[in-house]
């Protein structure tokens, strides 16, 4: 992997480096949209940039693979590459494109750390950055014939075949191939990239958790309209337009399906905790269980604002009740019922069976408390997997 030398320099980079990543990643994309403006208008999330978080989840990333590095010369961090090649594979990323992002955050590397990027460490951090880039578009590749489409073309248009609206902020849109050919199965827990074309011309790609059958040829998403003032950033460009323009008989471009939140070993024990729209891989993975007929001990958990707000909540109910040995807890902050929790999801009480894996998916505080209980309770580290709606944070806090 890196080598002896470049894990020296990189050690004793890292320190500066890091202090500086945020700058440097905020100049990258600075550089970066102002060379390919169709970069920002037709590829990234435009509400994520204006909000930063996607800096931060580039930084983030950067930093975790340095130091998995630095401390493992001979090892990759497999986990954290997949969960980004999945994502980059859902947006259609080639090979193609790691120079062009080489060009730029080294311009920007250079210039936030100036006569501090000396020959060597430029050459060091060169050679961290295609071990990662290498990587991550070989795995995408891989992905990429898995998914039976060429590098990148991971597009078709699928045509609305009915639309439910949930709740006042969720609706469900089916889907089935335009063309009327097939479309592989996908895995439960996975989601799709939806590309729309808005007002202003911008082709903007948000993603969203396939549910219901993995077979069938109509498939499911559930999209919530995203308020920007209560979510920290600006309203859901996508999410909005969904909502307000689209139904039965129109046409969305639609990505082949990608993600690594799957069924581990299904056989055990399993907990399934969600928070909000965090539901929907949850619901996938619950109905394969249910399908299955899944015999070990299976534990959902959800909590939203109140049982208003809580999309699929039926469906959540029914579909652990067709289970041999499950139970159902859900959590609210308004309007809990005699049978619900109040307030936020408190696992005292949950029992957790021994050997239990669970799967999270939620807003990134909701997941750091459920999985620093799930510790306390003895759930292994390892154990313990997630899903992240936009960028990863986990990565930048880690």
């Amino acid at each position: 992997m890196l080598s002896e030398k470049s894990t020296a320099t990189v050690r004793a980079t890292l320190p500066a480096v890091g202090a500086a990543i945020g700058d440097i990643t905020e100049l990258f994309y600075t550089k970066l949209f102002a060379a390919h403006p169709e970069l920002l208008r037709d590829l990234f999330n435009r509400g994520n940039q204006a909000a930063g978080l996607q800096k931060q989840a580039l930084a983030g990333s950067i930093a975790a693979f340095a130091t998995h590095l630095v401390a493992h010369p001979d090892q990759r961090p497999d986990v954290m590459l997949n969960r980004i090649a999945h994502k980059h594979a859902s947006l259609g990323v080639t090979r193609e494109q790691y120079p062009v992002v080489h060009e730029h955050l080294f311009a920007a590397i250079a210039e936030v750390l100036g006569d501090a990027v000396t020959p060597e460490v430029a050459a060091a951090w060169d050679e961290v950055y295609w071990l990662m880039a290498n990587a991550l578009a070989a795995i995408e590749e891989r992905l990429y014939a898995g998914s039976q489409v060429a590098a990148g073309d991971v597009w078709r248009e699928w045509t609305v075949t009915g639309r439910t609206e949930e709740t006042a902020d969720c609706a469900t849109f089916r889907i089935a191939p335009a063309d009327g050919v097939p479309a592989p199965a996908h895995l439960p827990g996975q989601y799709v990239s939806v590309q729309v074309e808005l007002p202003d011309g911008a082709r903007q790609i948000r993603q969203y958790s396939l549910h219901g059958d993995p077979g069938s040829q109509t498939r499911a998403i559930t999209v919530k309209r995203v308020h920007g003032p209560a979510a920290g950033g600006p309203d859901g460009e996508v999410s909005h337009h969904l909502h307000a323009r689209v139904r039965a008989g129109d046409t969305l471009r639609v990505s082949a399906p990608y993600g690594d939140l799957v069924l581990r070993d299904s056989a055990g024990p399993v907990l399934l905790a969600s928070a909000g729209i965090g539901c929907t891989p949850m619901l996938s993975l619950l109905e394969h269980l249910a399908d299955t007929g899944h015999t070990a001990p299976v534990t959902v958990l959800h909590a939203d604002r109140s049982p208003a707000d809580h999309p699929l909540r039926d469906d959540h109910r029914a579909l652990t009740h067709k289970l041999t040995d499950s139970s159902a807890r859900f959590w609210y902050e308004e309007s809990a019922g005699p049978d619900d929790g109040e307030g936020r999801l408190d696992l005292d009480g949950v029992p957790v069976a021994a050997g239990t894996t669970a799967y999270l998916c939620g807003p990134l505080p909701f997941m750091r408390s459920v999985r620093e209980q799930l510790l306390a309770k003895g759930v292994a580290a390892a154990d313990i997997h997630y899903e992240v709606f936009g960028p990863d944070l986990w990565l930048a806090s880690a």
